[in-house]
């Protein structure tokens, strides 16, 4: 196949329509050579039944390459995303994960022993990550049902929220609460305008129970 024919695509997702695209993008275009080739979509995670990302498998080909901006922007099932990836592997296109620095190596100067260690290191990390995703997702649905279940027994009715917690969310709100980062880069990182952000702080505390912190 003609190198010509290669391809290099970008894939940014959020969650909802509050949630922001800006960030991603910039840092895709940094890797994507044209912009109309990054493929973007305000779709959950929660499986592949997303129209934008199945009109960019149906363009991919095999010696074409995928940029994501991290593991979680695929999906947020880990047996989903692992199954994707293999995927992807055997349909001959390359997956490059940002936040994956490993992932972002050219390996075609290595020879194949030396190839065969980084794409087991690469497969470790994947694994890893995608388990915390999915962990820190069902951490934020345990504390959601509890604190529902905790409002409905002091006689408060809830609607359905309005904004979803973005997968990332427990942890940058940790970092945020203890002043390690600052509200705007905590904004920054989940792709939330500043609305969102503080309407989903003050759901948060209340599910929780600690509105006063």
């Amino acid at each position: 196949m003609s190198v010509l024919s290669e391809k290099i695509f970008g894939y940014a997702r959020v969650s909802s329509k509050e949630q922001n695209l800006d960030r991603q993008i910039d840092e895709l275009k940094k890797y994507v050579p044209n912009s109309v080739d990054i493929i973007t979509e305000k779709q959950s995670g929660k499986d592949f039944e997303r129209p934008e990302y199945k009109k960019l498998r149906m363009m991919m080909r095999s010696g074409d390459t995928l940029y994501l901006m991290s593991l979680d922007r695929l999906g947020r099932n880990k047996l989903e995303v692992k199954q994707e990836l293999e995927n992807l592997r055997a349909t001959g296109v390359n997956v490059r994960i940002l936040d994956i620095p490993t992932t972002m190596m050219d390996f075609g100067q290595y020879g194949d022993m030396q190839r065969s260690i980084m794409e087991m290191v690469n497969n470790i990390l994947i694994e890893v990550l995608s388990t915390m995703g999915e962990s820190e997702r069902r951490t934020i649905h345990k504390r959601q049902a509890e604190g529902i279940a905790a409002a409905r027994a002091r006689g408060k009715h809830l609607g359905r929220p309005n904004v979803d917690y973005p997968i990332n969310w427990i942890s940058v709100y940790k970092r945020w609460q203890n002043k390690e980062i600052t509200a705007v880069a905590a904004m920054r990182e989940l792709d939330l305008k500043k609305t969102s952000f503080y309407k989903l702080v003050k759901r948060y505390r209340k599910e929780n129970c600690f509105d006063k912190t």
